[in-house]
């Protein structure tokens, strides 16, 4: 049984408020934000049975709006990166809002992120809303996204449908960041990736082929973090932020990335139908404004990203991105938190 709890709203200084609602199994929690569909909060079970906050947040609607990095937020309408925010279709060209190097990065200045989505209760979770108008952050059609938050034992489901009135590229993902212990860095943190390839970038973070993780540093296994991101060949990045295409059928969800803490012995497992998922390690935290005014550090979290493919739209070999009317868009991705001794 899920319980849920209206918690007071906090005012939004672009006018109207910021609904917040928490949801608690007994086993997980979470709290949840009509602002960018934000999980502000997420209680999960150490190996002592201690429930602690595992996600990076804020605690106000300006320090939400203050940030860049996403905290806790949905990534869209295209997550990840579009070269020069430019977009081709059948003749047509777009221009879309440019607003990280010479990209368009999760979607623009003004990307889902920072929308009001409208809120409502699921027997077992929430569910939230967002209507994106033709042209916002120049992507073409009228874009409607349901998105649904469930949890049911030790896993908290996330699973988003769009349309479009317009042909379309549309890619959606969670963008928390995941601190399993507490402490001041993730960099005891072990990850796993089940992916045989990543995708090799230019100094834009743009793909220019795929290549395979083994004898790289991007070979994760059961990898201590700590010890990879001063790697030479990430000096670029400092550290983890690159996509990984995840060994999969297509529409199969399948196993496709795990995070440990040693300390806390919490496990995260990551399954999901999404192609790839783009690992970032925080290395561009710092500065960034937390909770009770505290400021992040850079490697503080790890995001685990599920999506598609970035550059798809300009890049086919990289998989199927547009979506045409009438088709319906179709991201699940389910966070399972187990412990171990």
């Amino acid at each position: 049984m899920v319980r849920h709890s209206v918690l007071d709203s906090w005012k939004d200084p672009r006018g109207g408020e910021v609904e917040r609602v928490r949801l608690d199994n007994g086993l997980l929690a979470i709290e949840v934000l009509s602002l960018g569909g934000i999980i502000r909060s997420l209680w999960a079970p150490d190996r002592h049975g201690e429930r602690a906050n595992l996600v990076l947040g804020c605690d106000s609607v300006e320090d939400y709006l203050t940030q860049n990095a996403h905290l806790g937020a949905i990534a869209g309408r295209y997550a990840n990166r579009i070269a020069h925010g430019k977009l081709r279709f059948e003749d047509e060209d777009f221009q879309l809002d440019v607003n990280q190097a010479t990209n368009c990065l999760h979607g623009g200045r003004e990307g889902f992120n920072r929308k009001q989505w409208t809120l409502g209760l699921l027997p077992d979770g929430v569910r939230l809303s967002l209507r994106s108008p033709d042209g916002d952050m120049g992507f073409p059609g009228n874009c409607s996204v349901q998105l649904d938050y469930r949890l049911a034992g030790n896993n908290l489901y996330v699973e988003i449908m769009a349309m479009t009135d317009k042909p379309c590229p549309v890619n959606l993902t969670q963008h928390s960041y995941f601190n399993l212990d507490g402490r001041a860095d993730c960099l005891d943190h072990t990850v796993t990736m089940h992916a045989n390839t990543f995708l090799r970038c230019n100094e834009a973070g743009i793909p220019t082929g795929r290549e395979s993780a083994a004898g790289t540093p991007l070979a994760l296994q059961a990898t201590r973090l700590g010890d990879r991101v001063e790697h030479p060949d990430l000096a670029a990045t400092r550290g983890f932020d690159h996509c990984f295409v995840v060994d999969k059928a297509v529409d199969e969800v399948v196993l496709a990335a795990e995070l440990h803490s040693p300390h806390s012995g919490r496990l995260l497992k990551l399954y999901t139908n999404q192609p790839g998922v783009q690992l970032y390690g925080a290395n561009f935290l710092g500065g960034e404004r937390g909770r009770q005014g505290k400021i992040y550090q850079s490697y503080q979290g790890v995001c685990l990203e599920p999506q598609l493919l970035p550059d798809a739209p300009n890049q086919p070999d990289l998989g199927k991105a547009w979506l045409m009317p009438g088709e319906i868009y179709h991201h699940i991705s389910r966070y399972q938190f187990d412990v171990t001794d």
